[in-house]
């Protein structure tokens, strides 16, 4: 027997076996008013009225809904009132200039775009068939009660498009299929524990690869889901408080966020020894993962992916053989980008390349043939990432394939050095790139952001002090603020550029 797997099993198991649970905790504070708190029967009943309303729109099974807004309860109900009825979501980044939100409605042929209202005027003049603000004004036409067409399910139909951040170029729509999102789902949310105990705080953007697909295996195992808009440290713990949160993801700045607000919050950490949070998008420093374990006394979880791979290719877990390490010791093996997960391979190329197989990895890149060849080549997925197994098949990102330092012959990963800087009490941000040589070909200088005083050569012997010499900056450049895109990461290309002017290519 055949059976599609379709994005809509998620939510019809949350409304057959939850359906009397409270599902959804809208953000409080946001412009629009919010949802009332939804169980999960309302929430899959809202999900389907919002299906009729498209289709009361005009768009049809397989056309475009694109949605730029910051996490709130419609936004997650429209990640399912688009895929479960056969229609393409298109979730964008809210960070994005009109101009880049244009591209994207035009590329990926949107029909109706669906905007936050603290975004209203910014997009008021974005050119597209139907433009919605999201609030109780526009309610009854995006929520229309009726049964919406139906749809036969084809777990090979494009679900989501995704644009990437653009670091380089014009962003790429990622098609993901609807099988690639339920066994993102299935797996991520088997290896990272999910079940029905578990409460889940959104601090991660929802139109980032759609919360990673994490909403979708929340959905399925009826977890409670609180929306947060905005992170904040302070009110991150206020949540896991008021709420009992026991699950969240996000990037290292919101670690960051959060450890700094424990050093004032009064009273016991919430969620000591309950919660556990998954991070992704750079690897954090061994300080920060450490901290994670001692001063919140929650569990730290790294996984590495992409938007093209939905995003799970590897999860970094404790391990009950680590149980006896200390804390550091655990912190600088969770440092590693963790094993491959369920159902993924890897291979490294020769040239240092981290290339990956798996049911998760993308259809293609939406109407980008040449994009989607460059990218997929004899059944391999090209990350763009450079790294390295270890013995034990542990995967350490060396950093971006493109911004491995090669000075005199020796390899120099930026990241290694990028966490001994963060290091230094004095360092707040820091990016390490290679900038042309005459005699070495590149050497290694770092951009630091800091507080208080301190000079070049003082973070040069600190640096000296921990690493071989060859991988230490010969030059530290200070500045008010590192260049990064919307979703956070550092922009190394633009960095890189003032000093590569001239240049044929960024490599000696």
């Amino acid at each position: 027997m055949f059976v599609p797997l379709t994005i809509k099993d998620h939510i019809d198991r949350a409304r057959l076996v939850y359906g009397t649970r409270i599902g959804i905790i809208d953000e409080p504070n946001q412009p629009a008013p919010p949802l009332p708190e939804l169980t999960y029967g309302e929430f899959a009943s809202r999900a389907k009225a919002m299906a009729k309303g498209f289709e009361q729109m005009g768009v049809p099974i397989g056309g475009r809904v694109a949605l730029v807004s910051q996490n709130a309860s419609r936004m997650l109900t429209f990640l399912f009132g688009t895929a479960a009825w056969g229609r393409v979501g298109v979730p964008i980044n809210f960070r994005l200039n009109v101009e880049e939100i244009q591209y994207i409605i035009d590329h990926s042929g949107a029909e109706v775009l669906l905007v936050d209202p603290e975004l209203s005027d910014t997009l008021k003049n974005i050119s597209v068939k139907k433009f919605i603000v999201l609030g109780a004004d526009t309610d009854s036409d995006i929520f229309v009660a009726g049964e919406p067409e139906e749809w036969e399910g084809d777990e090979n139909a494009t679900a989501t498009i995704n644009y990437t951040s653009g670091t380089t170029a014009r962003p790429k729509g990622v098609e993901m299929t609807h099988r690639m999102l339920w066994t993102n789902a299935a797996i991520f949310g088997w290896q990272a524990g999910v079940n029905d105990r578990d409460v889940y705080l959104h601090t991660l953007p929802m139109f980032h690869c759609n919360g990673w697909g994490m909403p979708f295996s929340l959905t399925a195992m009826g977890v409670p889901q609180v929306v947060l808009r905005k992170v904040d440290g302070e009110e991150i713990l206020k949540r896991v408080a008021d709420h009992g949160v026991t699950l969240m993801c996000g990037a290292p700045a919101v670690v960051a966020a959060i450890l700094d607000a424990a050093e004032t919050w009064k009273g016991e950490i919430p969620g000591a020894g309950k919660t556990r949070i998954v991070v992704a998008g750079a690897p954090p420093p061994t300080s920060i993962i450490e901290q994670v374990e001692t001063v919140l006394s929650w569990e730290f979880i790294q996984i590495y992916g992409l938007t093209e791979t939905a995003p799970l290719l590897t999860m970094s877990r404790g391990r009950s053989e680590w149980d006896e390490l200390s804390p550091g010791e655990r912190a600088k093996l969770l440092g590693r980008a963790g094993t491959p997960a369920l159902g993924v391979s890897l291979k490294i190329t020769e040239d240092g390349e981290i290339c990956a197989r798996s049911n998760h990895v993308l259809k293609g890149y939406w109407n980008q043939p040449e994009a989607t060849h460059e990218a997929i080549q004899d059944g391999w997925f090209r990350t763009g990432d450079g790294g390295y197994l270890d013995d034990n098949n542990y995967v350490t990102i060396a950093d971006r394939k493109k911004d491995v330092i090669i000075s005199g012959g020796e390899n120099v990963s930026s990241i290694e050095v990028e966490d001994v800087l963060f290091s230094h009490e004095q360092v707040i941000e820091v990016a390490v790139i290679g900038v042309p040589d005459e005699k070495w070909g590149e050497t290694v200088k770092a951009l630091v952001v800091t507080e208080g005083s301190i000079s070049e050569q003082e973070l040069i012997e600190f640096c000296r002090s921990k690493l071989a010499h060859y991988k230490c900056p010969t030059t530290i450049e200070f500045r008010d603020e590192l260049a990064r895109t919307a979703t956070g990461k550092l922009q190394k290309y633009k960095l890189r550029a003032p000093y590569w002017e001239g240049h044929e290519k960024q490599v000696n």
